[in-house]
């Protein structure tokens, strides 16, 4: 049994999988839901930076951050810590990042998901 409540955004995922998705309600999904968070040992949200883009990650069910961590090589003894939130609380978080943040969701699953930062050249990061 998974403790987070994302199933409207796991359908609307799918929905674009299958080329029927809805941006607007894409992204309402994402704020809608409880999301899966890792945190490093300092309590911080774990991220990674590609190419000058800071990427937070978040899933939608334990047997996704499972995945993640088994394609990291990680260890399996290891105590993966986690926080539950609520999506809009994440993406609003990305937003107020001083550097351009994005999320992405479910990274290492069958439906990969990112919702990249919106930059506007003239004024900078903007938001997710």
């Amino acid at each position: 049994m998974d403790i987070v409540d994302s199933g409207p955004l796991r359908s609307e995922i799918a929905a674009f999988y299958s080329g029927f998705g809805q941006a607007d309600v894409l992204r309402a999904a994402v704020r809608d839901s409880l999301l899966i968070v890792p945190i490093t040992s300092d309590d911080r949200v774990w991220t990674s930076t590609v190419r000058g883009v800071r990427w937070m990650t978040a899933f939608t069910t334990l047997a996704e951050y499972a995945a993640f961590e088994n394609a990291r090589g990680v260890d399996a003894d290891a105590v993966y810590r986690h926080h539950t939130v609520r999506g809009r609380w994440l993406v609003d978080y990305a937003e107020q990042r001083p550097d351009p943040t994005g999320v992405l969701v479910d990274i290492a699953g069958a439906r990969p998901m990112a919702f990249p930062p919106r930059v506007d050249e003239a004024e900078g990061p903007a938001g997710v």
